[in-house]
């Protein structure tokens, strides 16, 4: 979920802790301070006082202080930080109630446990599988940070790791390879393992500003922009649902390689292997750059193994880079990306459908995404609710297993041939709904943004598919769209786009512009247009109650100027706040839209339009 929609839906005392951090990021004077005062400028520097939108503003332009801040709490001894983030860094665990949150604590300590009983007897048993090149790697770690630990004590001080002395053990396990779990497991061979209350651990989380915790709904909330800061500090450079994307098109023999360095058994089936290579942490570009190569494998070749990769396994043609390393970091790029890209490729209305007819052909579906993204609810196969999660359509696909997948194809006529996963996402492109969602792209003519969601239309039909999606959202709205009169009342040279009929001869004229249309942008042409049909309506006994201009958006000028028009009764509407206003209303119990709501307002404020259909 969004930074923007968790503070907009929690109090002014659930942001606290991330405020009051934000604020003291702020008085230490970051790096792009200028910037962070013209946004507070309004406010009188007042976090309180600022909305959501500019709170994430705000945060986003910390990010790097924040990350700074996040290391910092890593010191602490006494901190199971590595543990907790894990946790709620998951894909699936963005909001959790207390009560699954402690299930999974309790879990996540019982199978570290398990894994430290395991790890410690493998690098002390001189015949375990471990090669003897990584237990010297594994022991020389674990004294250097027995010895920035303990080393303490000698001087009569606390034990603790420094700043200096973790900069010093970072460099030393990146130069080991070692993975975020070895280094987990080492770590807690020398500070043991301790169960704390989970009302102890979600305070600790909510104090350092790293979640938001609704006490009446027993729920944690981790913002996505969080979890992908978090990820970052922890090592991970990819989303798993991204990671776990490239390890499917590996193979086998690749995929034990890595499992040979990293200490995981190779004798697991294919699934569990790519499940725990994602779980213990491993460099993204470290398997890319070196894991998967066989001893003596040049640079040539890895490099082009990479091209190849891209291109044909991942279906990604735009990577570009002139060494492995760059190519890597472009991939790693290409998926941050796409992960915060709210695009998901198809309708939100085809991604329902999806979810439905997957139900029916593989009803094990529900229970794999349940367990993948460990998800507390019953029924999850929801477009709506998957989307708070920000799993999308391709997440879901990617789960199913390939018999499956090609069944499902098989019974619903989806082509088997080429890409499947691509075969499904386009099976499912509801191009009406598709077209609606992109209503705004539509009318800024933004055509690269059009087409990046597979919305097909030529620039010179797309006045004409803005004025036919403005017709169908009116009437979703529950007007009276009259296009018999509007035929009549046209002539050669007036042609209304939209008329609304009310009854008793009055009526409403809806003019519909998109950004580039000549003469947008001269309220004066817009007002003579608007003016003649008014004329020609009056000379068939009709009376213009009112006129609505519906555009992209509007300059400061226009709006001006149409505030100081008095015959027209003008209204300006954003299609943004249109496409919100019908969200609003389907969300209401109203049937009709109340006309009168567009009535007042020189340029509709779509807030106070929702605020009163949702009373």
């Amino acid at each position: 979920m969004k930074l923007e929609k968790i503070l907009d839906n929690i109090n002014s005392f659930e942001k606290n802790s991330f405020l009051k951090i934000i604020d003291t990021l702020i008085a230490n004077k970051p790096k792009n301070l200028k910037k962070i005062e013209s946004i507070l400028s309004d406010s009188n520097k007042d976090l309180k006082n600022v909305d959501s939108i500019n709170i994430v503003n705000v945060f986003n332009l910390l990010e790097e202080e924040f990350t700074d801040y996040i290391k910092n709490e890593f010191l602490k001894t006494s901190s199971q930080l590595d543990i907790l983030i894990d946790i709620i860094s998951r894909e699936g665990c963005c909001i959790i109630k207390q009560d699954w949150f402690s299930r999974l604590y309790d879990k996540q300590i019982s199978a570290l446990n398990a894994k430290l009983k395991s790890f410690k007897s493998d690098i002390e048993d001189e015949k375990s599988e471990i090669p003897i090149e990584r237990k010297r790697d594994y022991r020389i770690y674990k004294e250097c940070l027995r010895t920035a630990y303990l080393n303490d004590v000698e001087n009569n001080l606390d034990k603790k790791i420094t700043s200096d002395e973790h900069s010093i053990l970072l460099t030393l396990s990146n130069q080991l390879s070692l993975a975020q779990e070895e280094i987990k497991l080492i770590n807690y061979l020398i500070l043991p393992v301790k169960k704390m209350d989970v009302d102890s651990v979600i305070n600790e989380l909510k104090f350092i500003g790293v979640i938001f915790y609704s006490k009446k709904n027993n729920t944690l909330y981790v913002a996505d922009e969080m979890v992908r800061l978090l990820r970052k500090i922890r090592g991970k450079e990819v989303g798993d649902k991204f990671f776990r994307r490239v390890l499917l098109q590996l193979r086998e023999p690749q995929i034990n390689l890595i499992c040979k360095k990293h200490n995981i058994d190779r004798k697991l089936p294919f699934e569990a292997k790519i499940n725990e290579i994602i779980s213990a942490g491993i460099s993204f570009s470290q398997i890319l750059i070196e894991d998967i190569y066989k001893e003596g494998t040049t640079l040539t070749d890895r490099k082009k193994f990479i091209n190849d990769f891209c291109e044909k396994s991942l279906g990604i043609t735009s990577i570009k880079g002139t060494v492995i390393e760059e190519k890597v970091d472009n991939l790693i790029k290409y998926f941050d990306e796409l992960e915060q890209d709210d695009k998901i490729g198809m309708s939100h209305d085809g991604y329902e459908k999806m979810l439905i007819q997957m139900n029916e052909i593989i009803p094990s579906i529900n229970q794999i995404v349940r367990n993948k993204f460990d998800l507390q609810d019953e029924n999850v196969l929801r477009s709506s609710f998957l989307l708070d999660y920000n799993i999308k359509p391709r997440d879901i696909i990617e789960l199913i297993p390939e018999k499956e997948l090609l069944r499902f194809c098989e019974s619903k006529d989806v082509k088997t041939r080429g890409d499947i996963v691509i075969n499904i996402l386009d099976a499912y492109k509801d191009s009406e709904n598709l077209f609606l969602e992109n209503y705004v792209n539509i009318g800024f003519r933004n055509l690269n943004a059009l087409k990046e969601t597979g919305v097909i239309v030529k620039e010179i039909d797309l006045g004409l598919k803005f004025e036919e999606l403005t017709k169908k959202i009116l009437l979703e709205l529950g007007f009276n769209i009259d296009e018999p009169l509007r035929k009549k009342l046209n002539t050669s040279k007036d042609k209304i786009d939209i008329l609304i009929n009310l009854g008793n001869n009055e009526l409403i004229i809806v003019e519909c512009k998109t950004i580039k249309e000549s003469n947008f942008n001269k309220f004066s042409s817009v007002s003579r247009q608007l003016k003649s049909y008014d004329s020609i309506a009056k000379k068939s006994d009709y009376k213009v109650i009112k006129s609505l201009l519906i555009a992209p958006e509007f300059s400061d000028d226009f709006v001006k100027d149409c505030g100081l028009e008095y015959e027209l009764n003008l209204s300006l509407i954003t299609a943004s706040s249109l496409m919100k206003i019908l969200n609003g209303f389907r969300n209401s119990k109203l049937k009709i839209f109340p006309h009168n709501l567009l009535m007042r307002d020189v340029l509709i404020q779509e807030d106070r339009v929702i605020k009163a259909i949702s009373k």
